[in-house]
């Protein structure tokens, strides 16, 4: 077998593998024989089939096997001890007029070749990296729920603005009759807020649709509609009031702190407040993080700039799919995924250049402290070592999910790459002001 490489460009390549006899026949002839020990053929006996007729039967077919079997192998040897960096994977050029009656074959396969490029973290536009805090306003509004979640309900004769009011929504033509408990801080005016004020039990109140609510799925709740069927609505629906409350805010006491973090942790009102912006800004830093990760992604993919056989792939996507596609759906889907493709290869020389690498004891770690995160939402804070080991060991057993653990590790490294080697600048703000930075009005 001899096999040569020709470098089109720096992106294509074309291999060569020529197969000679002495590479398939002895394989070719040990399962002929062994065929013609099992085959049976009307008018022989069971192993006494003439070999030229097994091989008339059966030689062509497992000739065209076996010499694919050995294409394969050869190339994927080749492929790995030249140490080449193929993207996709390698494409047979098309041949019609193979001879099977020959001694000798030869076949060709096109190479899309990774390019050699180089990652600069450091670019001259510093990248922000958000500190996110729990100001004041945040905590007070936090504690506030607590107070009413934790508190109850007094009976009250007429709606006031911090009432609950308990009513049915209905609307004869579309057939809408819905109990539902609601705030009047919901509705998105002050004249619909205002025409529930003073209202007692059995109170009708006629309402439009249209604008009624900020959000959507606010008044999918109210009238347990779908948010096609919401959409655009503009009807008028009445709410028949059936009771109002107000709920009364719970004590901030010893009882209430042993209920939200178990007994003695919290024995102040500032302790809670300290504990409650501790937990807020635990979560913040995975956004923070999260964010980073995203702007740091879309500036590699921006300024480090190299070719691609693009070519080649359009042309191997078309076969690499379940469904064969056809030219002008192959360079859609390329485009489509270029530049996951692009960050793909930056990530893995970033990830040689770092010598990053999940070892199975850190995915089984990060697993482990995973679950016990999922027990503790649960009331189970002390989980044995025994028990968690089983857990994550079925967790693990799940190919995808192991993937998936491994991925989130590897984010996490690189991550603490980036915070050390890019161009950062940090900035704090609240999460309010975050919110309105990095995602406007939405």
């Amino acid at each position: 077998m001899n096999i040569t490489r020709e470098n089109v460009d720096a992106l294509n390549a074309v291999v060569k593998v020529d197969i000679a006899k002495e590479d398939y026949s002895d394989k070719v002839e040990k399962i002929l024989s062994d065929y013609r020990k099992t085959a049976n053929i009307p008018g022989f006996r069971k192993g006494h089939v003439p070999m030229g007729m097994v091989k008339k039967q059966y030689g062509k077919a497992v000739l065209v096997d076996e010499v694919n079997k050995l294409l394969q192998d050869a190339l994927n040897k080749y492929l790995t001890e030249e140490k080449l960096d193929v993207l996709g994977q390698p494409l047979p050029k098309p041949q019609d007029d193979i001879d099977w009656d020959a001694d000798t074959f030869s076949f060709e396969f096109e190479l899309g070749l990774a390019p050699d490029f180089d990652v600069k973290l450091k670019g001259k536009k510093a990248i922000t990296q958000y500190n996110i805090v729990a100001d004041d306003k945040m905590i007070d509004e936090q504690i506030e729920r607590i107070q009413k979640q934790y508190g109850k309900l007094v009976s009250q004769e007429a709606v006031e603005e911090d009432s609950e009011v308990t009513g049915a929504f209905k609307n004869e033509e579309k057939e809408i009759d819905n109990t539902v408990t609601l705030t009047l801080d919901k509705f998105k005016t002050k004249t619909n807020q205002k025409k529930f004020i003073g209202a007692k039990a059995g109170d009708v109140i006629t309402l439009k649709t249209k604008g009624l609510y900020s959000e959507a799925y606010d008044l999918m709740h109210a009238l347990k509609l779908g948010k096609e069927e919401v959409d655009g609505l503009d009807i008028e629906v009445t709410f028949t009031v059936s009771e109002i409350n107000k709920r009364e805010l719970a004590d901030l006491d010893q009882e209430l702190f042993d209920k939200l973090f178990g007994e003695g942790t919290v024995k102040t009102v500032t302790e809670l407040k300290d504990k409650i912006k501790e937990d807020a800004e635990k979560q913040f830093v995975q956004q923070a993080d999260q964010k980073l990760l995203n702007d740091v992604t879309e500036y590699l993919v921006e300024s480090t700039k190299f070719d691609l056989p693009s070519e080649f792939l359009t042309k191997w996507l078309q076969t690499a799919g379940e469904k064969q596609l056809d030219d002008a759906e192959a360079k859609e889907e390329y485009e489509k995924s270029e530049k996951s493709l692009r960050y793909q290869l930056i990530e893995g020389k970033l990830i040689e250049e770092n010598d990053i690498k999940v070892t199975l004891d850190d995915i089984k770690g990060h697993a482990k402290e995973m679950i016990k995160g999922q027990m503790a939402q649960f009331g189970q804070m002390n989980p044995s070592d025994e028990e968690l080991d089983g857990i994550a060991a079925r967790v693990l057993s799940n190919q995808d999910e192991t993937r998936r653990i491994s991925e989130q590790l590897v984010s996490q490294k690189l991550l603490e790459v980036y915070k050390e080697k890019a161009n950062l600048k940090v900035k704090e703000l609240s999460y309010e002001n975050f919110v309105k930075e990095v995602y406007g009005d939405k």
